[in-house]
């Protein structure tokens, strides 16, 4: 029978529609590289991209050259732009303001075929670290309320150049979402005095049924009521509400559990489009602070389509239960 199961954090209901079930075969979305033979980001056609923002180089090589193992720059078709001041201002009943913000591109790894499944470790990190060091630098600039880091892999997913990269998005308002997160948690802890995600740590170690990897430091777990099928997060073991101020020894360890899972769901699901999206507080709060919060990321492999009914009732129908989901990536042989 399905069940409606209720995220414990937003309150959102989610339909696990067993009678539907579905293993990984049964999903026949199709990673599809995009096709062109000229790429901006490959080492040599840096004059072709905006300036650069950061790079991470090994040897004496200036900046807008190649020899760099990871390279930030600006989108050249931004959803913000930088310059300007936010002019908030009512029109009747609407608000609007200017569109102030910065979009920025993560280029992951000078070699063209790289995915984030296949660089090492090191590389892995060395992308973490820079999305460290942007936020951290952005949150200087008193107009952004929120970094967004996001990566689109795959053409379903919404990736429209192959080269393995991921985004950042600097924005003067806090997302509905991250707003909706920030509130449910604070609920609970105005409720319980305990972290939520901690609790769901703890629970999901204790039950061991949605652990999907784990190591000293981190997590991946399949949530308990899952948006779409093969839904992971990855979440830190100890407390912290802030990703930028995760330690050395946690950004490694993260790269090494990182790089598992989608290993893993590459096995499983035969490299699929996904995306996955950094959940973190604010660049700047109020007197309370976010200490209720507790940063993670969300990977969605892009496995299945929302139509009328999700956009019309806000519930998700979900064919494969998360423990099924779990078992698939615990078991897989990388």
């Amino acid at each position: 029978m399905p069940e409606l199961r209720k995220d414990p954090i937003i309150g959102r209901w989610v339909i696990i529609s067993t009678e539907r079930g579905k293993r990984p075969a049964d999903f026949v979305v199709e990673y599809k590289p995009i096709k062109g033979g000229f790429c901006p980001f490959c080492p040599g056609n840096e004059d072709k991209t905006p300036v650069e923002i950061m790079a991470y180089r090994q040897d004496k090589s200036l900046p807008n050259t190649p020899g760099w193992n990871l390279r930030v720059v600006a989108n050249k078709y931004p959803a913000l732009r930088v310059e300007g001041e936010l002019n908030r201002e009512g029109e009747g009943v609407y608000d609007k303001m200017n569109g102030i913000g910065a979009h920025e591109v993560i280029i992951e790894s000078p070699n063209h075929m790289d995915t984030l499944a296949t660089i090492s470790e090191k590389q892995f990190e060395d992308v973490l670290w820079a999305y460290r060091d942007r936020i951290i630098d952005l949150k200087k600039d008193t107009r952004f309320r929120y970094a967004l880091i996001f990566k689109n892999h795959g053409e379903a997913a919404g990736a429209t150049l192959e080269h393995t990269h991921s985004q950042l998005i600097a924005l003067p308002i806090i997302p509905k979402r991250v707003a909706e997160e920030l509130d449910g948690s604070l609920e609970y802890f105005n409720y319980k005095e305990r972290c939520i995600f901690c609790d769901i740590v703890r629970q999901e170690i204790m039950q061991g049924t949605r652990v999907v990897s784990e190591n000293q430091d981190f997590i991946a777990i399949t949530p308990y009521a899952p948006k779409s099928p093969f839904e992971i997060w990855l979440l830190p073991k100890k407390h912290e509400s802030y990703f930028e101020n995760a330690q050395k020894h946690q950004y490694e360890n993260l790269a090494k559990l990182f790089s598992d899972v989608l290993k893993r769901v590459n096995k499983v699901l035969n490299n699929p489009p996904y995306n996955f999206i950094l959940h973190t507080s604010p660049l700047r709060n109020g007197n309370g602070g976010s200490h209720h919060y507790h940063w993670h990321f969300e990977i969605m492999p892009t496995l299945v389509k929302h139509a009328g009914f999700e956009w019309g009732s806000g519930f998700y129908i979900n064919p494969t239960p998360p423990e099924e989901a779990a078992k698939f990536l615990r078991e897989a042989k990388i």
